[in-house]
């Protein structure tokens, strides 16, 4: 038996009643998910498998990262005494803009950003939804990407997903305002990861970290200020748009690094 507002429900009471009432939505038009921490634990699973592969194959010198890694434009890798040269995005590897959000070497590398996607990701997911929560998750990543494609230098690899991260960080401050909760629970957290950022500069992307939170907050300002009739309309086409600005200023970086 399961327990009820009133008294107790059996469960075959329970699934009945899911499959005959139509699943409740989220205060920004997405389906409210059964498990809100699903996605964030596929992403988790999928970079844990990405890092093990890495780890396995010789760390940081693994082959993997010179594929998965973001480089701007080709480089020469020496690995093992043997000198390759890796394509970037400019060599005609565009999906490094997205594979990078999921390549880790440093065990503390994966440990933060696992940690904090566990504790970000299933909040998000409840009140978005699955589906824009996953969109803002990954576009908040290749905007952080995209903003490493500008910023950093053409021969330098980037990897992490720490632009994503930073999107989610943003897109929680935006709601927390938006519903007028208290903010001082988030905003030491994000100022410790910028103050971070500045700090060991060599060592971190600032870049990825401000492009994913610019993208975080956008994205996230789509959901909340897009008007309830043609909700669902609104902030595809806003997701859209964001979504053809990175596709234009990747092929805008492309074009000069070429």
């Amino acid at each position: 038996m399961r327990p009820a507002s009133v008294g107790f429900q059996c469960p075959e009471c329970v699934r009945e009643g899911v499959r005959s009432t139509r699943q409740a939505r989220t205060a920004y038009g997405g389906r409210r998910p059964g498990n809100a921490a699903l996605t964030s634990q596929v992403l988790i699973g999928i970079n844990v498998a990405v890092w093990l592969l890495i780890t396995v194959t010789g760390g940081g010198l693994s082959p993997v990262v010179d594929r998965l890694a973001l480089l701007p434009a080709g480089a020469v890798s020496i690995r093992g005494g043997a000198a390759t040269v890796v394509p970037g995005v400019a060599d005609g590897a565009p999906w490094l803009l997205l594979t990078s959000m999921f390549t880790h070497v440093a065990v503390a590398h994966i440990g933060f950003n696992m940690l904090a996607l566990w504790v970000l990701g299933p909040q998000l997911e409840l009140a978005v939804g699955r589906a824009r929560f996953l969109a803002l998750y990954l576009l908040s990543g290749l905007v952080g990407s995209v903003a490493v494609l500008w910023l950093s230098a053409p021969n330098t690899q980037t990897l992490g997903a720490s632009g994503a991260i930073f999107g989610l960080m943003a897109a929680l401050l935006v709601f927390a305002v938006k519903v007028g909760g208290d903010v001082r629970a988030i905003l030491p957290w994000i100022v410790l990861n910028f103050v971070i950022t500045v700090v060991f500069p060599h060592a971190i992307s600032w870049q990825g970290h401000v492009g994913g939170f610019v993208g975080g907050l956008v994205l996230a300002g789509v959901l909340v200020l897009a008007p309830a009739p043609r909700r669902a309309a609104w902030q595809l086409a806003g997701f859209a748009v964001v979504g053809a600005l990175v596709v234009v200023a990747t092929l805008l970086r492309v074009g000069q690094l070429s």
